[in-house]
């Protein structure tokens, strides 16, 4: 009688693969992270009470986004200014092109992801203009041709399939996130075309390469943001608080593509029971205060802010 076949261990082994292993081990490496971070964040939770609905972590958060703050002010910032100082504009706008254009291809595949079909389409005719007649992405011609430049990931994806997006937190080095976004991070960065190109890059001899262009790709985006937070730092009392309303609010109108629809506000609705009922006064809107309050406190308007105050 014929012996069954016996399956070993080394019938699946993938030391013959190593494309295969090295993604597979960063694969198991991410989500472990990610699953170490909010299982940190769970556990925190659990001990807190009578908190910011939004920020439950916020005394944890605070300590993180101060460290986040002393390495950006005496390490990135500094950098930046050089980087700003030496490159030109024009060669700046270049390399942030070149940058979106290949990410066009993976917000392409979060519209049609979302069901935006016509979005994804335009969104990947961005890639081949820019690719061809841009030469290789450097030159947004596209744009010019009125092809519109999304903003989509796949945080942004979760959250337009209704997934919520958890608690606000800070994530050493890597700055604002929630639950929601940290789980779609690593998505993101594997899925990428940018991403997956940096990934194939398995030489020793290339592996400078490799970080270099993530390096610049940081510093340029810092450069580029310089302005912002000068304003910030002239118009904003609590950095903090600022940041963090300023974040979730920008996320909230990209998952509802600038039209989100308006939040209950907890503390109105506890107001409104406690108000008599033969008061004439209307209770006070605090949500539609709080709403207008934020959409001014965004860098990209507090400029305006600040210059009407000053006059």
């Amino acid at each position: 009688m014929r012996e069954p076949h016996r399956i070993t261990p080394h019938d699946y082994s993938v030391e013959k693969r190593p494309g295969w292993s090295a993604f597979f081990a960063g694969l198991c490496a991410g989500r472990l992270a990610i699953s170490a971070i909010l299982s940190l964040h769970v556990l925190m939770l659990a001990g807190c009470a009578n908190v910011n609905p939004r920020d439950p972590l916020e005394s944890y958060n605070r300590v993180v986004y101060a460290f986040n703050d002393a390495v950006d002010r005496n390490v990135l910032k500094p950098v930046s200014e050089g980087y700003k100082f030496v490159v030109p504009r024009i060669a700046r706008l270049g390399i942030r092109n070149f940058f979106a254009n290949l990410e066009d291809l993976w917000i392409g595949a979060n519209n049609l992801l979302q069901l935006k079909v016509g979005d994804a389409l335009s969104d990947w005719m961005r890639v081949v203009l820019n690719t061809t007649f841009g030469i290789a992405g450097l030159y947004d011609v596209a744009s010019d041709a009125g092809l519109e430049k999304h903003n989509e990931d796949f945080g942004q994806t979760l959250g337009w399939w209704g997934l919520p997006s958890g608690p606000f937190f800070v994530i050493p080095l890597l700055g604002p996130s929630t639950f929601r976004d940290t789980s779609a991070w690593y998505i993101d960065a594997i899925a990428s075309p940018f991403g997956a190109a940096i990934g194939a890059i398995d030489s020793e001899n290339v592996a400078g390469i490799r970080y270099g262009l993530w390096t610049l790709n940081i510093i340029n985006r810092r450069a580029d943001a310089l302005g912002a937070t000068t304003l910030i730092d002239q118009a904003a009392l609590d950095r903090y608080t600022f940041t963090r309303d300023a974040f979730l609010q920008r996320r909230r109108n990209l998952v509802f593509d600038g039209d989100p629809p308006r939040e209950k506000d907890p503390d109105e609705e506890s107001r409104v029971r406690e108000e008599p009922s033969g008061q004439a006064s209307a209770p006070v809107d605090d949500a539609v205060v709080n709403d207008a309050t934020s959409a001014r406190m965004t860098p990209a308007t507090v400029q305006s802010e600040v210059q009407a105050h000053a006059k």
